[in-house]
């Protein structure tokens, strides 16, 4: 998910701009800062520490700076807790205290390009071993028009459809033959409500931006989009046949077939919490959720299965990765680059990693954990066999999700996805709470205020 940016460009980065690339910015705007300390070793920030609040990711990380250290004797790692504040970001690059390795969603490249806030990695990056086995449509997230690269991916997901084994089998579903249509998810959730109880057939969320978020998994299912190119502007592309069919699929389940419960203006830990207490038959989400309703919501990993997206023809990509301060030096560009890949995208340390995860027994066998789904060709295969070969965790309850996600094509959210949401988040709120709601005017209205904030990409 996005956020606004700031403009802000610093008197470096527009120097690194007019010297027409990062090695000779540095030597013509040089502000003394190479990155070497006594005996030639490069200290590099780096942000993604996990919190102490989650002590076995902590744990991993630490273990993993002390290794890479070792391995890279001219080299100091100095971590810094947390992710991405995008409200900070732009003051903390202008100020000089951003990391010199930053963590990004898949939804801030763009922008952070646009306004040249990170270091073109190009030339760099070509000697990252096993670069060419990342999924070309992820490297391309941090493009720019020209081809040039600014950062590599480091996770990635698709969105599926997460629904409640215990649920299917006593509503005479098959849980090994999940929905892989609307129709069949509406059938579904029609049977499961019929348990009553206050079981709920299908949640979705309507609030906090999450409304807009699901609304554009929907489109994409559907081959539909959010947002198009024309010409050198950005257009609001959902207020046409496959928005409405989107929008009428919600209606009619909500208020035809009653398989969405009464209580609506829902986000995702409300969806979650009703999931984890077995009242939730299906809901779009990505395997990531299935970790928090075992650990925050009492759930079993053996009672949750995820299936492809429903429809087939399109999904909602996401994933996040690490870009490069621009004002860095070569030096810390490389080393910037080696702890990336180590840490991140290392297919040698497969096993190592998925080792450490059922020490501190944590979950190996979901679709996304506990290495990145983010290669291809033979490394793709070499990481399956290792997650099958460890797996504690049922991993045919998530094969549907992986045989579709291997076939089905991904879509990046769109510029400037956050204010989109929320303004698609009144449509999912109307449809969902108002029998009557007018989907071609809501659509309407949706759009005009989409180009209003498509306007603003540059």
């Amino acid at each position: 998910m996005s956020s606004t940016w700031s403009r802000t460009v610093s008197r470096r980065t527009l120097c690194l701009l007019a010297a027409g690339g990062l090695a000779l910015g540095v030597a013509a705007c040089g502000d003394g800062d190479s990155g070497a300390q006594a005996g030639g070793k490069v200290k590099i920030t780096v942000t993604g520490q996990p919190p102490t609040s989650q002590p076995f990711e902590r744990s991993v990380f630490d273990a993993d700076v002390k290794e890479f250290e070792a391995a890279h004797p001219n080299i100091d790692i100095d971590p810094h807790e947390g992710f991405m504040d995008p409200k900070t970001f732009s003051a903390k690059l202008a100020g000089g205290q951003l990391e010199d390795v930053y963590y990004v969603y898949f939804t801030d490249p763009a922008q952070i390009i646009a306004r040249h806030q990170a270091a073109d990695i190009t030339e760099a990056a070509k000697s990252v071993p096993h670069i060419n086995d990342i999924k070309p449509e992820l490297l391309d997230n941090f493009r720019d028009a020209n081809g040039k690269l600014y950062g590599l991916p480091t996770m990635n997901y698709t969105m599926g459809l997460l629904y409640s084994r215990p649920l299917f089998q006593k509503a005479g579903l098959d849980p090994d033959k999940p929905p892989q249509t609307w129709d069949e998810v509406r059938e579904a959730a029609k049977k499961i409500s019929a348990l009553g109880n206050g079981v709920v057939g299908y949640a979705d969320y309507s609030k906090n931006n999450q409304g807009g978020w699901h609304l554009t998994g929907w489109l994409y299912s559907m081959g539909g989009d959010i947002a198009r190119k024309d010409g050198d502007k950005w257009v609001a592309d959902f207020d046409n046949e496959k928005g409405r069919k989107a929008l009428q699929y919600l209606h009619d389940m909500r208020w035809t077939d009653n398989s969405m419960g009464a209580k609506q203006l829902l986000e995702a830990q409300d969806v979650q919490r009703m999931m984890g207490a077995g009242q939730l038959g299906m809901y779009m989400a990505a395997p990531d959720n299935v970790p928090v309703l075992v650990k925050q919501f009492n759930g079993k990993y053996e009672d949750y299965g995820i299936a492809g997206m429903p429809g087939g023809q399109g999904t909602l990509l996401g994933g996040e990765g690490y870009m490069i301060n621009p004002k860095a030096s070569p030096e810390k560009v490389k080393a910037g680059l080696e702890w990336i890949q180590w840490k991140y995208l290392n297919p040698d340390r497969f096993e190592k990693h998925i080792q450490q995860y059922v020490e501190g027994k944590q979950p190996v066998g979901l679709p996304a954990e506990p290495t990145p789904d983010v290669w291809t060709g033979a490394v793709r295969e070499q990481q399956l066999t290792l997650k099958a070969k460890y797996a504690n965790v049922p991993a045919k309850n998530f094969q549907s999700y992986v045989d579709t996600t291997s076939k089905i094509k991904g879509s990046i959210e769109p510029p400037n996805a956050q204010q989109i949401y929320a303004a698609l988040d009144s449509v999912m709120q109307a449809v969902l709470t108002d029998q009557n709601a007018n989907i071609d005017q809501q659509l309407k209205s949706a759009a005009s205020k989409v180009d209003s904030v498509l306007a603003q990409v540059k």
